[in-house]
């Protein structure tokens, strides 16, 4: 299942030596952190609408529109999928009590 996430990565480090012009990607990280954080608010606000709207389809479609601009942001940063899916891995078991309390720590 997280193949096509690694997939993904590999494609988004490839647009950091493309064109602004040329590529949708591109211009988000020529333009910065608080573009792709406007744009991760926009999705995550279509997602919720979505869901408030109960149209499953439409969830699907802006979840991955949600999941791939979180993707261009861990890539600006220098992170990728198997940085989320090992904290996800070291969640796995733990109720969510006990996780946010071991993060207060």
């Amino acid at each position: 299942m997280s193949e096509i996430l690694r997939q993904l990565a590999d494609v988004l480090e490839q647009r950091k030596q493309q064109s602004a012009e040329k590529s949708y990607v591109a211009s988000l990280y020529a333009k910065g952190l608080d573009t792709i954080l406007k744009k991760i608010g926009e999705e995550a606000t279509e997602t919720v609408i979505a869901a408030k709207g109960g149209d499953k389809q439409q969830i699907v479609y802006e979840t991955a529109d949600l999941w791939f601009h979180c993707m261009v942001l861990l890539a600006q940063q220098g992170l990728g999928p198997d940085d989320v899916l090992n904290e996800l891995q070291r969640r796995f078991g733990l109720s969510g009590i006990e996780e946010k309390a071991q993060r207060q720590k």
